[in-house]
């Protein structure tokens, strides 16, 4: 199964619109969005796949919005963090702008955990678990995501168009 990361999408709907279509383009059967989307038309432009996310510091002010709008559009909104299981894999989303929402889920050592925030990517390993943020969908000299196949552990940043 492959998976589409994204994060920090900051309400750019068109934008987040082209990285989904390059993520569906490389074969991924679900999304994950890593917080900051501010805006229930991203929750939309998601929800194209199954589609999960956590809240980022930007949607704060939004949270009952955000929640309406997994509900509406069949999405699964994880709060400030949360786990699900897919093709055997433990995968843990957060955005990671605070610790007391990352740590829990850190150190349940899940196979990924997902995370946002600094607008970078990185790809690293903490202990068991593998650490991955896409990038960024706005203020980033290059806007990426990333595709991750959860049967071969490969992963692929992609990046998308101005």
């Amino acid at each position: 199964m492959r998976i589409g990361i994204l994060s920090d999408s900051h309400n750019h709907r068109e934008r987040t619109e082209r990285a989904v279509a390059l993520l569906r383009e490389a074969g991924a059967q679900a999304l994950f969005h890593c917080g900051d989307l501010a805006s229930e038309e991203i929750v939309a432009a998601c929800a194209v796949l199954p589609f999960y996310f956590s809240l980022g510091n930007h949607d704060a002010d939004m949270v009952r919005i955000l929640e309406r709008a997994a509900d509406q559009h069949g999405a699964h909104c994880l709060g400030w963090g949360g786990e699900v299981t897919l093709a055997g894999k433990r995968i843990a989303v957060v955005h990671g702008h605070i610790t007391r929402d990352l740590k829990p889920l850190l150190e349940a050592e899940p196979d990924y955990l997902l995370t946002g925030h600094s607008h970078q990517s990185h790809d690293f390993r903490a202990g068991a678990t593998r650490r991955i943020n896409p990038g960024a969908l706005f203020r980033a000299k290059v806007f990426t995501v990333a595709v991750l196949d959860l049967a071969t552990d490969e992963l692929e940043l992609r990046e998308v168009a101005r």
